[in-house]
């Protein structure tokens, strides 16, 4: 097997031993095109920062139990004070007292517009026309219940992040391989669709000689030429998706789809090392999947959610610690030396217990188990599709491996049928249909062979994929 693919090497593998580097072109193997595309892959990106943003909403719930200082200030200035209107029997009927009455109403009628009072009352305004008031408290969540369970599920909202990450890390790994794998094919495919053109064009020079010297028939020299013709429409085409392929496989690695990379590996060397019999006897218990672990994060956050429902109903303590200072006066003085300022401060604690909510607490706590539910029912069903896919993956992989053979096989018997049909054709004893008949039966088994390696390296991933075996963010 091994004679066979080095036999087919030779005749097909590019020599860039002799090519200069070239500054502006990225030369990369498998391995460092994967490490690229985990780095600067858009999916593999926005997975982190999820992460990120999880992380940061995981300290937002914690810090909602630790201490909470706020400050405020207020300054107010009364345009237009308010009026009181007091019982004029409130007052001694002494004559002090109503001077010192007349004096103030007196006063409300100079700095303001007069005040009509009605009969037996006394219009009074109490304060000052401006007030500063500074205030900081300090508060403390004692005991609620929601806020435990609200830690917890934090925790697993983070565990349904980082599992979401590893799922990105292994479709980008398989985006970054597939297309890795595109490119080398549709390389090989070109440098392939070349020497055979060069060959055939070759047999078609020397069969138009033959023919001018009236040893062949016409037939010959068109049979070639059609040959011909559709190698060349080929190589077209194949050259129109070699470009395609490195632009899809700069996406897959998230650089520019102008940027010139170089694969640097081998199609056949790739094969070869993606040719791994044991994985096929590779067993994993089921939960170690990747998909169906999220599936598990994602019932434990749904029953969760059932206890901070059920727990919203006890009751919630919090204690808190108030001081603030205030300074009053009819004008702006508040930045004098001179100015008085009068503290204040209260401790205390707040009780606050949920007596009766019309049945809502308890529609919402059935919503919350139903979800549960159906989260059991989707881990169950994942459980089931994984175990599908785990026998799917290696029923593919297996023919993959097999094809491989018998392509390497066909190529070998192509290439012998193919050689002695032409031998037999400038002897003149073989037909120009029948030399185009084998020529075209040595061009399909040169494309199976290149596609039976590239499914091979495809399928090998999508099998490490459902096994789980490649979590490149663990291993990070």
């Amino acid at each position: 097997m091994k004679k066979l693919i080095f036999l087919f090497s030779s005749l097909f593998c590019l020599s860039a031993s002799a090519q200069e580097p070239d500054p502006d072109r990225l030369a990369l193997s498998l391995e460092e095109a994967i490490a690229l595309g985990l780095e600067n892959n858009y999916s593999s990106l926005k997975s982190e920062k999820e992460v990120e943003k999880t992380l940061s909403q995981k300290w937002e719930i914690i810090s909602q139990g630790l201490p909470q200082i706020n400050g405020n200030v207020d300054y107010q200035n009364f345009l237009k004070q308010p009026v009181t209107l007091l019982p004029a029997a409130a007052f001694d009927n002494t004559q002090a007292t109503i001077d010192v009455v007349e004096e103030y109403f007196e006063g409300i009628q100079r700095n303001d517009q007069p005040v009509n009072a009605p009969q037996g009352f006394i219009p009074v305004r109490f304060g000052t026309k401006q007030n500063v008031t500074a205030t900081a408290t300090w508060s403390q969540l004692i005991f609620d219940g929601s806020y435990i369970v609200g830690v917890q599920s934090a925790r697993t909202l983070l565990q349904i992040a980082k599992n979401a990450k590893i799922k990105t890390d292994l479709e980008v790994r398989k985006a970054v391989i597939n297309a890795y794998g595109n490119v080398l094919m549709a390389r090989q495919s070109v440098d392939i669709l070349e020497k055979n053109l060069e060959n055939v064009t070759g047999n078609l020079n020397d069969t138009q000689k033959i023919f001018e010297n009236g040893l062949a028939e016409e037939e010959d020299v068109e049979q070639l030429k059609i040959t011909r013709l559709g190698l060349e429409n080929n190589l077209n085409r194949s050259r129109r998706m070699l470009e395609i392929s490195y632009q899809l496989l700069n996406m897959a690695m998230g650089i520019p789809v102008d940027r010139a990379v170089i694969p640097t590996d081998d199609l056949n060397t790739l094969a070869l090392q993606f040719y791994d019999l044991q994985l096929l006897q590779e067993n994993i218990p089921i939960e170690e999947n990747i998909d169906v672990r999220i599936a598990q994060n994602s019932a434990e956050a749904a029953r969760i959610f059932v206890r901070l429902e059920k727990a919203k109903a006890l009751p919630q303590l919090t204690g808190f610690l108030n001081y603030g200072t205030s300074g009053y006066s009819d004008s702006f003085t508040f930045f004098n030396d001179d100015q008085e300022y009068y503290q204040q401060s209260i401790l205390g604690v707040t009780l606050n217990v949920p007596i009766f909510s019309s049945g809502m607490r308890n529609a919402r706590t059935k919503q919350k188990q139903l979800e549960y539910e159906q989260a059991l029912l989707d881990l169950e069903e994942t459980t089931n599709r994984i175990s599908l896919e785990i026998d799917a993956a290696k029923a593919d992989y297996r023919f993959s491996l097999e094809n491989f053979e018998a392509q390497q096989e066909s190529l070998a018997l192509a290439e012998r049928i193919e050689n002695k049909n032409q031998i037999k054709f400038f002897e003149g004893l073989a037909s120009s249909f029948e030399l185009s008949e084998a020529q075209r039966q040595l061009y399909s088994a040169q494309q199976n062979l290149l596609q039976a390696m590239l499914e091979v390296i495809n399928n090998k991933v999508e099998l490490e994929n459902v096994l789980s075996t490649k979590t490149y963010s663990e291993e990070d």
